[in-house]
């Protein structure tokens, strides 16, 4: 076990955000585990451990199947926080088997991947319209005006939220994922909260306007998704349509932007592209591996395990450093370098395990229609100003991208 003295690796320093990766590149020569006081977690920086660590059992998402928060040594979260935790803990993210078995199960029956390819039309059809708006306007913010409506959207399209209610979905989302960072503020934990109680109001009245009307929908899907006399409570639909909601743009929005942002710092690869729009399938891959939009995905130590002849105690929780493990040179060849041909890329931006993102194909329907979009009817995009980063570490992305079309 290497210790965390004097390392670069620092989440709230505006450089280390700028630009992780030499920093991860240090945790990696430290050792395959570093205790990291500052968050009180044991950081996992290579690829082999990360993936292998992300469908071991002895790890969870949560302890609560097993142990209450004392018998864990764990302190319960404050009781004005209850809003915030009862959606977040009945989605299937934060579940474990038996539960997070049976809820994913009734999800993919509504979720399926005849659901998914259906959508590929109007997911096209809908980027094409964003970037003729940017086009006409001769540019904006590419975040704002593309990355950011075709994912939700698309999202609230097949949750059958009409388009009269969808203004409030990106700020819930975004109030909601600020408790996903390390250490959050008071300020962020009160968004938070406001944004659930706000949110699970609005989709209990569209579930019950569901149960007496359905629809061709996903909320409809979830009522009628049943197994063997197994259905999914009120709250369990409701925390799935969030997860689906956050999960399913949050990381779309983050790796558009960070895409965009990469091709024009390596100007040699956006020609390669614009030259030759087969490359997009790969070079979607090659983007979400190359500037990864969940750097971190957390596990806590339900039976202590061994890493490198460190023991790791029952109650620790692990930090899986997902843009490390993407970066790392035993598994990518030339780590750092934009390779939009990269043929052999095992990223983990999706995840792994029974954790897998359930909505990868929809993201990847969604990056490579907004990408074929831009290409084909932006071939002169450019960069009209240096982004602002978010001051935000787990969840990585840009405060917006301004640019122009000639």
């Amino acid at each position: 076990m290497a210790a965390a003295f004097d390392l670069a690796f620092d989440p709230w320093d505006p450089a280390f955000l700028a630009d992780p990766y030499p920093a991860y590149a240090e945790l990696r020569a430290r050792g395959r585990v570093i205790r990291y006081e500052p968050t009180d977690q044991w950081l996992i920086p290579h690829h082999a451990d990360v993936s292998a660590l992300l469908r071991d059992r002895r790890l969870g998402r949560t302890y609560q199947h097993r142990f209450t928060h004392e018998d864990f040594g764990r302190t319960a979260p404050p009781p004005e926080h209850e809003p915030f935790h009862t959606l977040n803990d009945h989605g299937m993210l934060d579940l474990e088997p038996p539960d997070h078995t049976r809820i994913r199960r009734l999800v993919s029956k509504a979720f399926t991947p005849r659901t998914v390819e259906r959508l590929g039309p109007y997911v096209d059809g809908l980027a094409g319209k964003l970037v003729d708006g940017l086009v006409e306007r001769g540019g904006g913010d590419l975040l704002a005006d593309v990355a950011e409506p075709l994912p939700v959207a698309v999202i609230a399209e097949m949750l059958g939220i009409p388009e009269s209610d969808r203004a409030p979905l990106r700020p819930w989302s975004a109030e909601i994922c600020g408790m996903y960072e390390l250490n959050p503020s008071q300020e962020t934990a009160e968004n938070a909260v406001r944004a659930s109680v706000e949110f699970t109001e609005y989709l209990r009245e569209l579930i019950a306007v569901r149960r007496k009307e359905p629809g061709d929908d996903l909320i409809s899907g979830l009522i009628e998704a049943h197994d063997e006399g197994d259905r999914l409570t009120e709250q369990e639909m409701i925390s799935t349509a969030v997860l689906l909601l956050n999960a399913g743009h949050e990381a779309t929005v983050n790796a558009t932007v960070n895409g965009w942002w990469a091709l024009f710092r390596n100007p040699g690869r956006l020609a390669a592209l614009r030259a030759d729009h087969s490359l997009v399938p790969t070079a979607v891959e090659e983007l979400m591996r190359y500037d990864t939009p969940l750097q971190l995905f957390e596990r806590w130590v339900l039976d202590e395990i061994e890493i490198d002849g460190t023991t790791i105690p029952r109650g620790a929780e692990i930090a899986m450093l997902f843009g490390s493990a993407n970066h790392d040179p035993e598994v990518f060849q030339d780590p750092g370098r934009l390779d939009l041909t990269r043929k052999d890329n095992p990223h983990i931006s999706f995840s792994a395990g029974i954790h897998y993102c359930i909505g990868a194909p929809l993201a990847r329907i969604e990056l490579a229609a907004s990408m074929r979009a831009l290409l084909q009817r932006a071939p002169t995009l450019s960069l009209a100003a240096e982004p602002k980063r978010k001051p935000n570490f787990v969840i990585r992305g840009l405060e917006g991208l301004r640019v122009e079309v000639r």
